[in-house]
């Protein structure tokens, strides 16, 4: 029995029962590769009960009270901060977080239960006026009726989190496939913290599943009315693709590409502490991360000098000693890759003045000067603790090179001008941008999602509610209209 064996069942219907799949899954530490637990996966017949569950609690669901429903998810962020010290504890086996991480996780987690508790009394039926005589119109804010929720491995709890609580907020039925190697953090207890809150049995189903087994069974079925998908760019297109072909709607949070601009102007030290700390949380395994950091090259050897000595002071390791900043990646094919295009960005000119030790899945912080924006470093989005700083003569050929991307979801500029700032961020095709900060930000109720490959759609606040409901108009006509027949 391992110290995670009670998350070895799938939930469906509001019952914990193993999965009809032949096959297992193990979950691993992706630190010791420690196995915590494994798991008998979800069949394609699990995934219809699972939708079935939720179509069917969902009626009830609906027709619950605004008071009832936001009582349930508040009680929700109640037992999630009751048990923090056991989900950190799981975050940092199962993902590799540091405790800072960890902890963060949990509070960006409950501060959006807290938010999404507000919505169902947002649910309002609007009247707007008529050209036809004695017509009343009415136009409803109604739930979808269920939700598909997809997440990743790198913020599980949050990120399954910010679509579950907003869809169950507004009276959908929830069916979650969290990523297989963080299906505890990013399913199956989100499952447990709803069930000890009292959400009715089948709204809210978690089921482990491997893609390769089912297919695209979990978003073609005909149930669900919205797909909800974090992820990477390529699979996100799959699953747009899908939703498209079966008319279902689709709200997708894709990889990306931050900048951070640090101008001529920018107060260095400041700039460069926000610098190391959106490039290497969570060993940069973050879709918000800073992947390339631009400076205006009158600074540039300043920047560089400072950066490195902040670096310097970052501790790796075990991610379950709490001084450690940087823990392990979430595998060895991901080491395997960012290393080639380290090795390969160095071949076409890039310096490296810092490359530290590699073992089995922990990588110490790189990093690689006079970048450019056609390296393979800087191309793509690395998921890794490799910092890219690019020098550039201008701020119109920073706006420039910021743009010269295939994603836009965060970023952030540096200077000491903060309207100027403010300027700057308008002019880069971003979903979010953040002036005199880091890229990683997360508030519940400003408008989360990005640009161009990205991502369409957008999470947190009132945002939510457009993402997760459908409108109705119907019409009332109160008086006799003539028709000439």
């Amino acid at each position: 029995m391992t110290k995670f064996s009670q998350w070895s069942n799938q939930y469906i219907g509001g019952e914990w029962r193993k999965g009809q799949s032949q096959s297992e899954n193990s979950n691993q530490n992706p630190f010791d590769h420690s196995e915590l637990v494994k798991i008998q996966l979800a069949s394609v017949e699990d995934i219809d009960a699972a939708y079935q569950s939720a179509a069917k609690a969902q009626k009830s669901w609906q027709k619950s009270s605004p008071e009832t429903r936001s009582a349930i998810l508040k009680k929700a962020a109640e037992v999630l901060e009751n048990r923090r010290e056991e989900i950190v504890q799981i975050l940092i086996a199962e993902t590799g977080s540091s405790f800072a991480k960890a902890n963060a996780e949990v509070d960006f987690s409950i501060a959006d239960i807290n938010e999404f508790a507000e919505l169902p009394f947002q649910m309002e039926t609007s009247v707007v006026s008529s050209v036809i005589p004695g017509k009343e119109n009415r136009v409803y804010r109604l739930p979808v009726g269920v939700v598909g929720v997809i997440s990743p491995f790198n913020f599980p709890l949050y990120l399954s989190m910010r679509a579950i609580a907003p869809a169950l907020a507004v009276g959908n039925g929830v069916v979650v496939k969290p990523g297989l190697q963080t299906f505890i953090s990013g399913g199956l207890f989100i499952a447990k913290i709803f069930e000890e809150a009292g959400l009715p049995k089948g709204v809210l189903n978690a089921v482990v599943a491997s893609s390769s087994e089912i297919g695209d069974v979990f978003i073609e079925h005909p149930i669900p009315k919205v797909i909800s998908f974090t992820g990477s760019t390529a699979v996100g297109k799959r699953v747009g693709e899908i939703c498209g072909k079966h008319f279902k709607r689709v709200a997708l949070e894709l990889g990306g590409n931050n900048v951070m601009i640090v101008l001529e102007d920018a107060d260095i030290n400041q700039a460069a502490s926000a610098a190391v700390f959106g490039k290497f949380l969570h060993q940069g395994q973050i879709c918000m991360a800073l992947n390339r950091i631009i400076v205006d090259r009158k600074i540039y050897d300043k920047f560089v000098q400072v950066f490195k000595e902040k670096t310097q002071l970052i501790k790796s390791g075990n991610p379950a000693d709490p001084e450690v900043f940087v823990g392990p990646l979430i595998s060895k094919n991901q080491l395997e890759q960012v290393q080639e295009w380290i090795d390969e960005s160095i071949r076409e000119g890039a310096v490296c003045i810092q490359r530290g030790n590699v073992t089995g899945t922990l990588m110490e912080p790189v990093i690689l000067t006079n970048v450019t924006n056609d390296m393979a470093i800087a191309k793509n989005e690395q998921f890794a603790p490799v910092a890219a700083i690019l020098p550039v003569d201008s701020e119109a050929e920073a706006i420039r090179i910021a743009n010269d991307s295939e994603y836009g979801l965060s970023g952030s500029i540096f200077t000491g001008d903060l309207e100027h700032g403010v300027e700057v961020a308008l002019q880069i095709q971003t979903g979010m941008i953040h002036v005199n900060d880091q890229s990683v930000n997360c508030e519940s109720n400003v408008p989360f999602g990005g640009e161009k490959s990205s991502g369409v759609g957008r999470y947190g606040g009132h945002w939510s509610l457009d993402e997760f409901t459908t409108t109705r108009w119907v019409s009332v006509q109160k008086e006799n209209r003539p028709f000439p027949f």
